[in-house]
């Protein structure tokens, strides 16, 4: 299934390669360096072949394995032709610069030919050829048939919306379960748990993925009378890394204050947290626990002994046994919304603005089917939604309730959430696709997103805008459609993906985008493009530096908050070295531990300098 979204991405990304490739000035540079003319054009030829093949390889994909691969081969093939399409656009300018040429037509300066210095380019060149023209060449085993004609997203003003409402709540159907939850934070029942001495009681919140415990959670930690109770309040976000140091130091964090406090001992932590809520009543929010050890549970509870009796923590979690194992109450199960409120919620975000009331009958009339197929899940809910507003026609609407992909059982990704994706514009595919470098629960920063974006070519130029406000625009979008949730927060707001939706991204991406430390690594090929490591542990180090020697081909490579030894850093320099494509590296607030303590990490100017695709650097 994941080679399925592969196939969608593919569409998406290649006219833009084959528009790069088949530009002037790679074709000027391969003239200039006088290489076989009819392989360039037959390269060509291929190129539209292939083109011509996508849509009828992405339909056959889904029941036959052998289209998949040939797709993913196909991709792999790409991404390297794109790769040295990058360096030929490169070098003219790097020839200018040095030879310090005036002018700006790229023939220029292909009269100094002699200083070109793109590493075995006839050979590569050649061996992408051959490798493309042995995958177009399997067409008529796979029984690939070209088409003609490609679906246009269109737009009109006739698109379904009614008239603005004044400001409401994006919650539906949720009431009932609020008052019950404030109902168990508000009293000291005798089914509190007694831990120490002291009374904490812990609630769990049980539901699968995409029913909103998260959001009924918010909720009920932001209501008024909620706050008036509770002396200090922290959530957390524990998603699969169940580290009790980290999450003790993150309650610590949030309810003193601090950012990023120093502290590195789990003994010194313990002492000050003490003082911090030693005789307080406080609510803790556990979100999203997948953990199912005991041990470490018992833990981290005992690190919150020295807290003032009638204390509360709520859990959430789609795991029923994790809800027993944590819970002192009865597990409290979330379940889906009414029909009614479900259409409420549809209705906000597909429809938004005056139309024609003649319309508005017949629209709603598909959308009420479209809406029963979502089951009662908010999360599906609100993508359709996001999805239907930018559809203006009603055949569009007609195409989506009748989609064979709601039929679709073969992966735990919501069929909504691939029809949100196969429907967005190719060009934000992409910019959802490169998402899939965060992990779950990861804090997004928009500003930090755009310029990764920018880095990896995916923003559209437009006339008299910066690439920066192309960047937020594409950035606004997915949030208008449910691929990006924007929080209120405890402290401040802040952008995040639900994981479902970081499930789709990394189908989407497939194996050229991995994640390491969040436990999605399941190994490692030649094929990575993008590699990040965003965690606090340090055990999978080795694996790290096994994936950095293997990865030639990298394009991104982003670590965060990381201690790095001496030699792991010369490793990683040697690593660097062979790393030709690399366009964005990221070593933000890293440390080398060294004899004398914790500093910053160095990189020498001259290996930076190699790097001549490198656009971000951090």
């Amino acid at each position: 299934m994941a080679e399925l979204i592969a196939g969608a991405f593919f569409t998406a990304s290649f006219e833009r390669f084959s528009n790069m490739v088949l530009s002037g000035e790679v074709l000027k540079f391969v003239s200039a360096k006088k290489l076989n003319d009819r392989m360039l054009k037959k390269f060509k030829t291929m190129l539209l072949s292939v083109k011509a093949l996508l849509n009828d390889a992405e339909k056959k994909q889904i029941s036959d394995p052998d289209v998949r691969q040939w797709l993913d081969e196909l991709r792999d093939t790409m991404y390297d032709a794109e790769d040295l399409a990058y360096e030929i656009q490169t070098e003219p300018l790097r020839c200018k610069i040095e030879g310090g040429q005036s002018g700006s037509r790229i023939f220029q300066v292909f009269n100094f030919t002699s200083r070109f210095n793109i590493k075995n380019l006839e050979d590569r060149i050649v061996e992408i050829f051959h490798t493309l023209e042995g995958v177009v060449n399997q067409k008529d085993l796979l029984g690939l048939t070209p088409s003609v004609g490609v679906h246009l997203n269109r737009s009109s003003s006739s698109s379904p919306q009614l008239l603005p409402v004044e400001e409401e709540s994006d919650i539906y159907g949720r009431d009932d379960d609020k008052a019950a939850i404030v109902k168990l934070l508000l009293s000291d029942d005798d089914h509190d748990d007694v831990v120490g001495g002291n009374k904490i009681s812990v609630i769990p919140i049980v539901g699968m993925g995409g029913i909103g415990k998260t959001t009924l959670a918010h909720l009920v930690f932001n209501d008024v009378n909620v706050v008036k109770k509770f002396d200090l309040k922290a959530w957390v976000t524990v998603s699969d890394e169940f580290d009790v140091f980290t999450l003790t130091k993150t309650i610590f964090e949030t309810i003193t204050g601090q950012k990023d406090c120093s502290i590195k001992h789990p003994h010194q932590l313990q002492c000050e947290l003490k003082k911090a809520i030693e005789g307080k009543k406080f609510l803790y929010v556990l979100d999203d626990v997948w953990n199912e050890n005991y041990n470490l549970w018992d833990n981290l509870r005992s690190q919150f002994t020295f807290g003032a009796s009638g204390s509360k923590i709520i859990v959430t979690t789609r795991n029923e046994k994790i809800g027993s194992m944590m819970g002192t109450v009865p597990i409290y199960y979330i379940g889906i919304i009414s029909n009614e409120d479900s259409w409420q919620l549809f209705a906000k975000h597909a429809f938004q603005k005056i139309i024609n009331r003649s319309a508005l009958q017949e629209f709603e009339e598909i959308g009420r089917k479209i809406v029963r197929k979502c089951n009662g899940l908010p999360l599906a809910i609100k993508s359709l939604g996001g999805l239907l507003c930018y559809k203006k026609h009603i055949d569009e609407w007609e195409d989506i309730l009748n989609s064979d992909t709601w039929k679709m059982e073969e992966c735990n990704i919501l069929p909504t959430l691939w029809l949100s994706y196969n429907y967005l514009p190719p060009h934000l595919k992409r910019c959802f696709a490169y998402c899939s470098i965060f992990p779950k629960d990861f804090e997004i920063e928009k500003e930090r997103l755009i310029l990764l974006w920018m880095a990896e070519d995916l923003l559209l130029p437009q006339e008299n805008m910066t690439l920066e406000e192309i960047g937020e625009n594409y950035f606004n979008d997915l949030v208008s459609r449910s691929f990006i949730h924007y929080t209120k927060g405890v402290v401040f707001p802040y952008y995040h993906m639900h994981d479902l939706v970081n499930d789709l991204a990394s189908f989407v991406s497939g194996e050229f985008c991995l994640r390491m430390g969040d436990g999605s690594f399941k190994g490692t090929t030649g094929k990575i493009r993008h590699l990040s490591y965003m965690t606090s542990k340090s055990h999978d180090i080795k694996k790290l530096e096994e994936c950095s020697s293997k990865s030639k081909v990298l394009r991104s490579l982003l670590f965060d908050s990381r201690i790095l030894s001496v030699q792991f850093l010369a490793n990683l320099e040697q690593c660097l070295k062979g790393m030709r494509c690399l366009r964005m590296l990221s070593l933000c607030e890293n440390h080398i531990m060294t004899c004398s303590g914790l500093v910053p990490i160095t990189i020498s100017l001259d290996l930076i300098g190699n790097l001549k695709l490198l656009r971000y650097l951090n």
